[in-house]
């Protein structure tokens, strides 16, 4: 900690009213959510874009298609329990999940700074074809660019996948109801907490790694037990509160969390306590939260615990018909507290 340079970090979430992009614009936060509906959605119209999900379906062919793609910009490009190779792969693979969809096909985009060694890219593209391989889906197309030194951060990745949705599946957040029951998949928080720990040499007793994995295959046991689950997300950039917010506001809901429900491991607590985090705005790339109806949820619990994707999975609270589009935290006093979507993002450039 002594080592530690405090006078170069910066505030990721600056005044929303500045007319220039701001590191905040990429958090997955309030002005994520500002510049997508502002000036992108607008800009390009379209009824499947108005979705705004974690990967839009479409209808092609008779066939109900999940399209996805997303762009990846860690820093580092190595980091316990992944590289942003691994991240390329189960990003996109685990926003085609949650639409319920199991992907199939993903396209790859290398943007390369000059200088970056040779060495270097070949580690991250095979990690990224190992993570392919594990998530049972093919890398079918891609590019490569390279920019001047200076003008990049040694790798950026964009990937985008497609997969088909099985019939009977609908899953989006208009579906979620009062009495829908909240589920969790394991803890939370540990992947920015990992990447923070490389990232500014901090140690913090133990070494966190990152919860990066594929969740296809969880999520096709949850539906086994029903298809009739109301919505799912990844909680990423934002974390488990940026995830509760979207469903609140889209579904019209209210939401209660007990915190003390909420898994956080002793070492994310710490870390996220020295740091002066939230463990729910921190982002997560190996866990889903699941709204489920309450005659299923026990069903579903067990089903998500015999995978070992979901094994910690735990119960944490509820959709109300009360304070529509909040999330509201009850705190192990007693207490309640309102969980706000953030504006940025407390850990820039996790994902």
């Amino acid at each position: 900690m002594s080592d530690l340079d405090l006078t170069a970090w910066t505030c990721p979430a600056p005044l929303r009213d500045r007319p220039r992009v701001v590191m905040g614009h990429g958090g997955g936060g309030v002005l994520s959510a500002e510049l997508v509906q502002q000036i992108f959605a607008p800009a390009y119209g379209g009824q499947a874009l108005a979705q705004l999900g974690d990967a839009a379906v479409l209808s092609l062919g008779g066939a109900r298609l999940a399209f996805s793609t997303d762009s990846f910009v860690v820093r580092p490009l190595f980091f316990p329990g992944g590289s942003i190779g691994d991240l390329a792969v189960n990003g996109t693979v685990n926003d085609l999940a949650m639409s319920g969809a199991r992907a199939a096909y993903l396209s790859c985009g290398f943007i390369l700074e000059e200088g970056v060694e040779l060495e270097v890219v070949t580690r991250v593209a095979e990690a990224l074809g190992a993570a392919a391989r594990a998530a049972g889906v093919e890398v079918a197309t891609g590019d490569t660019k390279v920019v001047e030194s200076g003008h990049g951060d040694g790798i950026f990745i964009n990937t985008a996948g497609i997969g088909l949705v099985p019939a009977g599946v609908d899953l989006r957040p208009q579906r979620v109801v009062p009495g829908d029951v909240v589920i969790v998949s394991g803890a939370v928080g540990v992947h920015g907490v990992a990447i923070m720990s490389v990232r500014e040499g901090l140690e913090f007793g133990v070494e966190i790694e990152s919860d990066c994995a594929a969740l296809g295959g969880l999520v096709e046991a949850m539906l086994a037990v029903t298809p009739d689950l109301h919505v799912l997300r990844d909680p990423t950039r934002g974390g488990l509160a940026a995830a509760l917010n979207e469903i609140a506001q889209a579904s019209g809901t209210g939401v209660v969390v007990r915190e003390r429900d909420v898994p956080v491991p002793p070492a994310v607590a710490n870390a996220c306590a020295i740091l002066g985090l939230d463990p729910l705005y921190v982002a997560n790339e190996g866990k889903l939260v699941a709204f489920v109806p309450r005659e299923h949820a026990d069903a579903v619990l067990d089903a998500m615990r015999a995978h070992p994707l979901g094994a910690d999975a735990v119960v944490i609270g509820e959709a109300v018909d009360t304070h529509p589009g909040m999330v509201v935290a009850r705190t192990g006093l007693g207490g309640t507290r309102v969980v706000d979507l953030p504006i940025g993002e407390q850990l820039p450039r996790i994902c």
